[in-house]
């Protein structure tokens, strides 16, 4: 037992425990970051802007692509949705690769969505299942930790995972999708450590041609979830109702397959930023009370991705 002359090393009068669980050093310990559903008001994000490295896209099946881009045009693009991210009072924090690396970012590292999950005490790291976008978690990592946000864990083994297969339900608890991108394995893993802070896991699995959950359905405030029609299981529709949303199909699937109107992110309830040259699904959101931001990104497109892919969200408030 410590006395009076035990040294406060060795747990003498001078050591002071630790009291505040990690979820209550948010904000001091730790950076300001943090998530518990889709649409309350966003925050900060973590973005990067693609340069050269796009220059790769000129044999697009190689780097998971659907077409060359042109990366000068990307660039302003993502530049132009950053400054919509910070009009409407976002944090937006970029991923600097050369901060330890310094060779040429990886074709798909402006799809930040998909490198981590975040969570009310820090980020789950996630493991893409594609060989072209192996290490790129090691970016995110790298910049979550100059940050300050903790990371949960990082997905390992054999399993994959992929940030845009999980959404918030409520607080506690998270839907999380099986595909092509996230494997058994990484699904486990990943409702494991969610199980520890308190968050029960939906499993579904996604259709054969679902890349991602994000593409499937996104929320727009606490009772309202808009859908693309017949790609959404009867379980996952099943769990949204038993959480009290009501699921809204978008009616045009050219502007979904081809304009990616889907892939929007929620500013705050019932506002969101989408792809901008999607004019009937914007009308479909606005008819139904939705302040619609659009925003140019075709170019970013022709990559398999749009502005849910580009935003990884480190908070919402």
């Amino acid at each position: 037992m410590p006395t009076d002359k035990t040294p406060a090393a060795y747990g003498g009068r001078g050591f002071a425990p630790r009291e505040h669980s990690l979820r209550e050093e948010i904000g001091s310990i730790w950076s300001a970051c943090g998530q518990h559903c889709e649409y309350s008001p966003l925050a900060a994000v973590l973005m990067h802007r693609p340069g050269g490295e796009l220059a790769r896209s000129v044999n697009p099946d190689a780097v998971l692509m659907l077409e060359q881009l042109d990366p000068d045009l990307a660039a302003r693009q993502h530049t132009a949705l950053a400054e919509t991210y910070r009009r409407a009072g976002v944090n937006v924090y970029s991923v600097v690769p050369d901060g330890f690396s310094r060779s040429r970012p990886p074709p798909n590292l402006m799809f930040v969505a998909d490198l981590f999950f975040m969570t009310p005490e820090g980020a789950i790291l996630a493991r893409p299942a594609s060989l072209v976008r192996a290490g790129e978690e090691r970016h995110i990592a790298w910049r979550l930790a100059d940050l300050g946000v903790p990371i949960l864990m990082s997905v390992h083994g054999k399993g994959t995972f992929e940030g845009a297969d999980a959404a918030w339900l409520d607080e506690k608890s998270v839907l999380l999708a099986r595909g092509r991108r996230t494997n058994h394995e990484g699904a486990e893993q990943v409702a494991a450590i969610l199980t520890g802070i308190g968050v029960t896991t939906i499993l579904v699995d996604l259709p054969e041609d679902g890349m991602h959950l994000m593409g499937q359905l996104r929320f727009l405030d606490k009772r309202t979830v808009v859908s693309w029609p017949g790609r959404n299981s009867s379980q996952t529709l099943r769990t949204l109702g038993e959480h009290g949303y009501s699921v809204l199909e978008m009616p045009d699937t050219e502007e979904l397959r081809h304009g990616m109107a889907l892939n929007f992110v929620c500013l705050s309830p019932r506002r969101v930023v989408m792809p901008a040259g999607n004019p009937a699904s914007q009308a479909f959101l606005e008819k139904r009370g939705v302040e619609c931001l659009p925003v140019e990104v075709e170019e970013i497109t022709k990559a398999a991705g749009a502005i849910g892919c580009l935003t990884g969200v480190l908070q919402r408030r």
